[in-house]
């Protein structure tokens, strides 16, 4: 073989080598990204009202990654962990820690936290009176019967000086807890959901922003609230213990726990809620 022969040889082998390259890297971009697949489809349990606006958002978000989210929505605190334990929903979002633990703790459930959405701090409203000394002896104060919630709101009153806990009493306090009440004042269990409504017979009620907004109370309405900094209740997206580390996990979060979201969520909720992310 000439030396040219032999160059124009090694010249042909380069060239084809090169080729061959140049198609397996064709072949790698053109390949599908690995994920969750594109079809992947989720249920995710809220509540209704203004949290379906936001989760439209949400579910456009997620879209754009790949996954596909339907909302379930319910009407009814106690439903959406029950459904989630019972696989009737792959996630939802409405609670707080200490509603969770309780639920856990009461029915056994499997659930756990993976990532937070918004913080609705609980007020104190009446129609009534402009600040909390104006609350006259023996008037009657709606709060929410379920444990979580009746501890906060008694909390509420026991910084305002209308009543005071017993020492060391957790963030479960019931109306057994209380040992100075010095205006008499009835404290009235209530379903959280009813407890706002219920505002015109009552003299105030301690009511959760988002119950609050429902029942058509506004920040006009509110003469105390609870701190935020370091508030125990922000909300969150919960799944079934043992998903959390799923790769449609990570895509729902990132999907809420975004700037286009938390404008939708401000729009919403005009204040009364906070991004807690």
């Amino acid at each position: 073989m000439t030396k040219t022969s032999t160059t124009l040889s090694l010249s042909r082998r380069a060239s084809l080598a090169a080729i061959a390259a140049s198609a397996a890297a064709i072949a790698v971009f053109a390949a599908p990204l690995p994920s969750f697949a594109a079809d992947k489809s989720i249920k995710v349990g809220i509540m209704s009202g203004e949290d379906e606006d936001v989760w439209r958002v949400v579910t456009a978000e997620a879209d754009k990654k790949g996954l596909k989210i339907e909302t379930v929505v319910f009407n009814d605190y106690t439903q959406p962990n029950e459904a989630l334990e019972r696989g009737e929903v792959d996630a939802n979002a409405f609670q707080h820690q200490p509603y969770l633990d309780n639920q856990i703790k009461q029915n056994g459930y499997h659930i756990v936290r993976v990532g937070y959405t918004g913080v609705w701090p609980i007020g104190l409203y009446t129609k009534k009176y402009k600040t909390v000394s104006e609350i006259p002896e023996g008037a009657v104060i709606g709060v929410p019967n379920d444990p979580s919630n009746e501890g906060r709101a008694l909390r509420v009153l026991q910084n305002e000086g209308v009543i005071k806990l017993k020492d060391g009493t957790g963030i479960l306090a019931t109306i057994a807890d209380i040992t100075e009440n010095p205006k008499k004042v009835e404290i009235k269990e209530l379903d959280a959901g009813v407890v706002g409504r219920a505002i015109e017979d009552l003299d105030a009620a301690v009511v959760n922003t988002d119950w609050a907004l429902k029942s058509g109370l506004t920040p006009a309405n509110r003469i105390a609230q609870e701190p935020v900094a370091d508030n125990p209740y922000r909300n969150f997206i919960a799944v079934k213990d043992g998903s959390e580390n799923e790769a449609w996990v990570k895509t729902l979060v990132s999907s809420y726990q975004n700037d286009v979201v938390k404008a939708e969520f401000d729009k919403v909720y005009k204040g009364t809620g906070i991004s807690a992310y």
